[in-house]
């Protein structure tokens, strides 16, 4: 027999000209071959009646031929075969291309299934090229993604040979198949490969959801285990009231309540893994704040990693007004920092001089190290890799870990982004913010848009338009940031002063737009998307997004709350000319609501996971049957199977659950993370 571990190539239809072909499909092994799901069934099982079979779709018919075949030759090389079939509800009209062999298998009153797409022709049904097969096929028939040189037919062929083959080891204990009613894994593959029946085929795919959604709960488990013998820096004082007594206003209770939930896990004497989500404006920067001063107080430094140069300069200059007078040396560390200022930078963080570093991912520099690393904060995480996040971790002796999202995540996806993390929800908005009212127009009335902006800006207001693009010609009929700027700048704003912003400029250009902007030099800002972080304004009443289609109704929410960041009332016009239903459908979620989970949640509905952040950067393995949002019912008893074989068994090591070890090595492989060590 052979093994899962084994190349393709012992298998006798597969010689090395056919392994390269599946090569192009990821499948190398015969664990690869059997984990390569169909992506549809043709269901054979249940025949429609002509009567019923509606034009325009695939179906399957079971009918008798009614006449003999007619050869129509219409030119070289091309012979058009005609017959007529019944089902007794009615007729249809039979036409085959160029296959004589087919057509001479269509003998008057022999019984078929037609395979195809039906048409209607004057008051005829038609059907075109259909597959022709034996009453005996009367099945549900995998079909699977191809390549040139490689049918479905050739893969499902070596499926059956691989199925009949193989032995295929169980490795899930019997009391854990029993208690979730799960069937065993040859019979798995076999029904999710060719299905016994529509049941069987249920079974197949719940079987192998839970296998994948268990493995993925598994890997965050054993990454984010914590031994009891580890220890973590000691946080002995709470300093938060402190912190918080000094701040010019009075932080909300949620974020009170917040920076108590991270001071009481790092008071355990063991690693806190704590994330802190909140909507935009809800005060996140002054918690982390209140959190590393707690840490500074106790003897430690802190680090805060920010994914991109604009998001970490906006932070550091809110840190330095919180730590205002409070002893506290900070520091900006960035890719563009001179050499000669990050050689002082390193130097200091090392003797223990600087207590507080904000930085990208040049924090990650192997030359980099501190004398006393206490707490690391990740923001907007998801842009970040698990082991980049571990790469941080491990420059100091158990660091606490502090990760911060702006992006509210729905708690389906946050079981899989956030496993490994308690969280703290700041479900309170500071006072003072104001309602942003948004409004979805076509590009047809933009100089109204204009006019009202301009009206805004005469107040002494300020305003934003966001472009999708930054560069002519990236993408037909769409305006670039600089083309549009200057347009605007020579016709309606020609009175006004406009600025431009994009992720093109220098970390100088960039830092001279913004300041000119927030010193209310600047009127206007046209900005790509780099403003969505960054950026804070309270001046700022009025957000125009041009192409608003472009974006995800997360990304649209993060942009919009670049304004109502002061007391003027303020607004958000969405312009697109897209009239699909999809985009309809989006636009009015975003007129309609103003809460960041809500949106999150509709977002993920319509992008699914795999488009949710826009990136793959976030760590996560891909699944290959699995589907968060279909198959959360599934995902809920993973993570509750999950949490009770770690309690039993923390490193997988015993009779039970050893074979599960390897299965959660190679999904966490495909991200370039160890999960065993």
């Amino acid at each position: 027999m052979l093994s899962t571990g084994d190349s393709i190539t012992r298998l006798k239809s597969i010689g090395e000209k056919r392994a390269g072909l599946f090569a192009r499909l990821g499948v190398k092994t015969i664990y690869d071959l059997l984990s390569f799901f169909p992506r549809h069934y043709d269901d054979l099982t249940s025949p429609v009646s002509i009567s019923e079979a509606l034009p325009e779709q695939k179906c399957c018919v079971k009918a008798k031929v009614t006449a003999p075949v007619g050869e129509h030759r219409i030119r070289k090389n091309m012979v058009i075969y005609k017959t007529k079939v019944s089902d007794g509800s009615a007729g249809m009209n039979i036409t085959i291309f160029n296959n004589r062999y087919a057509a001479a298998a269509l003998k008057v009153g022999s019984e078929h299934l037609f395979y195809g797409k039906v048409t209607a022709n004057f008051l005829q049904k038609e059907m075109s090229s259909p597959e022709i097969l034996p009453q005996s096929e009367q099945r549900i028939r995998p079909v699977y993604r191809q390549t040139d040189g490689l049918s479905s037919k050739i893969i499902a062929y070596a499926l059956k040979q691989a199925l009949s083959e193989t032995y295929i080891e169980e490795y899930m204990p019997r009391e854990l198949l029993e208690r979730h009613g799960l069937t065993g894994l040859k019979e798995a593959y076999s029904n999710i490969h060719f299905p016994s029946s529509h049941s069987a085929l249920k079974d197949a795919r719940r079987r192998l959801i839970f296998d994948e959604l268990l493995t993925m709960q598994l890997g965050i488990k054993l990454l984010s285990r914590v031994k009891s013998d580890i220890s973590a820096p000691a946080v002995k004082t709470d300093y938060t009231s402190e912190f918080f007594a000094g701040l010019p206003f009075e932080p909300t209770s949620a974020q009170r309540r917040a920076a108590a939930e991270a001071v009481e896990d790092m008071r355990s004497g063991r690693p806190m893994k704590r994330l802190l989500q909140g909507d935009v404006g809800s005060g996140k920067t002054a918690v982390a704040a209140a959190v590393c001063y707690t840490c500074i107080k106790n003897g430690m430094q802190a680090a805060f990693m920010a994914p991109t140069a604009i998001l970490c300069e906006q932070h550091y200059r809110s840190f330095l007004n919180f730590f205002r007078g409070t002893g506290v040396k900070s520091a900006l560390l960035l890719g563009s920092t001179p050499a000669r200022e990050k050689k002082i930078i390193y130097e200091q963080l090392a003797s223990g001089e600087i207590d507080f570093i904000v930085g990208t991912h040049a924090l990650l520099n192997d030359s980099l190290s501190f004398k006393s690393l206490g707490i690391v904060i990740t923001d907007e995480q998801h842009r970040f890799g698990v082991e980049q996040r571990a790469s941080l971790i491990s420059k100091g002796n158990n660091p606490h870990l502090y990760v911060m999202s702006a992006t509210p995540i729905p708690r389906t996806l946050s079981l899989v982004v956030y496993g490994d993390l308690k969280v703290s929800v700041l479900d309170e908005m500071p006072p003072g913010r104001t309602e942003i009212k948004t409004y979805c127009i076509s590009s047809r009335i933009r100089e109204r848009a204009y006019n009202y902006i301009k009206k805004h800006l005469d107040k002494g207001l300020q305003a934003y338009i966001i472009c999708p693009l930054i560069e002519q010609g990236e993408d037909e009929g769409l305006v670039s940031a600089e083309e549009y700027a200057g347009k605007i700048s020579r016709t309606s704003f020609r009175n006004y002063s406009v600025g431009l912003m994009h992720g093109r400029l220098s970390a100088r250009e960039k830092d001279a737009v913004m300041s000119a902007f927030a010193r209310g030099e600047t009127q206007l800002l046209v900005s790509t998307t780099v403003i969505e972080v960054g950026v804070d304004v309270p001046n700022a009443a009025v957000m125009l997004i041009e192409n608003a289609e472009r974006f995800g109704l997360s990304q649209l929410h993060q942009l919009r709350g670049r304004v109502g960041r002061g007391t003027a009332e303020s607004c958000c016009i969405l312009v697109t000319d897209n009239q699909s239903e999809t985009t309809k459908r989006r636009m009015q979620i975003m007129c309609g609501t103003t809460d960041g989970f809500v949106i999150a949640n509709e977002d993920l509905k319509l992008r699914g996971p795999g488009e949710f952040f826009g990136n793959r950067q976030h760590g996560l393995p891909s699944f290959k049957i699995a589907d968060i949002i279909r198959d959360m019912d599934i995902l809920m008893q993973a993570q509750s199977e999950a949490e009770r074989i770690t309690e039993r068994d923390a490193g997988l090591i015993s009779r039970d659950y050893a074979a599960l070890k390897p299965r959660v090595a190679a999904l966490f492989e495909q991200v370039g993370v160890d999960a065993l060590n």
